[in-house]
């Protein structure tokens, strides 16, 4: 497979002389198989180059696999050249459960208060898909998505064909407030604290080359938590346990200019050599081309199919468990615009009386309580096989790594720590349910 990066920058579009080297070109990166299918991720204003030199040489087949419908992932299709003509054949893919449909999302930045061409009058065959978390077969290659951990729906992509994997993994946040356990020694996947980090890691586990958003260095994080983003030391301790053969850093921050990425790539180098990791690093530039090798590549196991697709189906039943009048209508508030059937209990012994009358989808659960603690209510849980394999999403303000791995070890889905953002509540809600195992 040969891989191209058009569009390296996050957020916003930075052009000028002190991005130069990286690029200011949102996120767009082209792989091509070696039966000349062309893959496209992301679609941020990087799409324009690499539709002008797509229809250069004549009729274009292609896959687009969009991670998520911010605005630097779409922004460049309005100006993706392939789609304005007629022999074209494109096929759109990106996440299921958002609020709109892919093909919706992309119209509406089309609409004519924005944009002179309306989606419906683009001349090439264009298909819209909504994909689910799992393995598919797209453009004669096995794609596996994964969801990522940013405050809007959002899938990451494990491309496995002509016996090589790459991933592209954008945007992404850890998990966990800590990457390792403190009772055993760092570096191995099973050190790894939070089971949703552990998760991620293996999704990258032995690929050839792995691009993975690193917007912040280990300093901006403490202010951006919450923004859906990596740092440079996260992705390459992940990367580092799990024989990933080339790292790719990208999604640079647009406050960074050339200098500060290339101080970004020399400092992520420097992690990897302490680790004794042979794993090659560098940080993604426009123009930049990688070839990986046929070498036999193992396979991942994926999740399951999705669940559902957004808009089948009845209204998934919420339980917001928690104390605090205030957090319960937080959390209303960003679960309200999904449909969801909500209702509330103030303390553990409320909560199990209402799962008795009628039986959540997903339960919201506060550790600390009056009456009947969050862990307790847990440990119940797990015990009945009614509700063993409802997912609890664990709601606290307790980061500690005991508490994270007691919730875990009890049978927690996941945990959301206080103070948390509407938008990043509601994304991992929607995530939890499309995991949830069929009744």
């Amino acid at each position: 497979m040969e891989i191209r990066f058009w569009g390296t920058r996050g957020s916003v579009p930075t052009p000028g002389p002190q991005t130069v080297r990286f690029g200011g070109n949102t996120s767009c990166v082209e792989v091509r198989t070696e039966s000349d299918h062309v893959f496209v991720f992301d679609c941020g204003t990087g799409a324009r180059l690499l539709g002008d030199a797509l229809v250069a040489h004549g009729p274009v087949s292609a896959s687009m696999l969009i991670s998520h419908t911010h605005w630097d992932h779409i922004q460049g299709f309005p100006f993706f050249a392939p789609a304005f003509t007629p022999n074209n054949t494109i096929a759109v893919y990106g996440p299921e459960g958002g609020r709109r449909s892919l093909h919706d999302t992309l119209a509406q930045q089309m609409e004519h208060s924005f944009f002179p061409v309306d989606l419906s009058q683009l001349p090439a065959t264009l298909t819209y898909h909504d994909l689910g978390e799992g393995a598919h077969k797209l453009g004669g290659a096995r794609v596996i998505a994964q969801y990522l951990n940013h405050p809007a729906v959002t899938l990451g992509y494990r491309l496995e064909a002509d016996g090589a994997a790459i991933v592209y993994t954008c945007d992404h946040e850890p998990f966990g407030a800590s990457l390792w356990r403190r009772d055993v020694p760092a570096g191995p996947l099973e050190a790894i604290l939070h089971d949703g980090d552990r998760r991620h890691a293996q999704f990258l586990a032995d690929a050839d080359l792995v691009i993975h958003d690193a917007q912040y260095t280990p300093e901006e994080y403490p202010a951006k938590k919450n923004w859906g983003h990596s740092t440079f030391e996260y992705v390459v301790n992940l990367a580092c346990s799990v024989g990933v053969k080339r790292l790719a850093l990208t999604h640079h921050d647009p406050a960074h200019d050339d200098a500060a990425v290339a101080e970004i790539e020399r400092r992520a180098r420097a992690v990897a050599e302490r680790r004794r990791s042979p794993l090659e690093i560098f940080c993604a530039y426009e123009g930049g081309v990688v070839s990986v090798d046929a070498r036999g590549a193992r396979q991942v196991d994926a999740a399951d199919a999705a669940q559902t697709p957004a808009g089948g189906g009845p209204a998934a039943r919420v339980l917001i468990v928690d104390d605090d009048a205030m957090v319960r209508r937080l959390a209303v508030r960003a679960l309200e615009p999904d449909g969801y059937v909500l209702s509330e209990a103030v303390n553990g012994r409320e909560a199990l009386e209402r799962m008795g009358a009628e039986m959540p989808d997903l339960i919201i659960l506060d550790l600390l309580m009056p009456e009947l603690g969050g862990m307790e209510v847990l440990r119940v849980l797990r015990a009945n096989p009614r509700t063993v394999y409802v997912p609890v999403l664990i709601l606290t303000s307790k980061i500690d790594e005991g508490s994270t791995r007691a919730g875990f070890d009890v049978g927690a889905t996941d945990y959301v720590t206080k103070p948390f953002s509407i938008p990043q509540l509601a994304a991992r809600v929607r995530a939890c349910l499309r995991r949830a195992p069929r009744p």
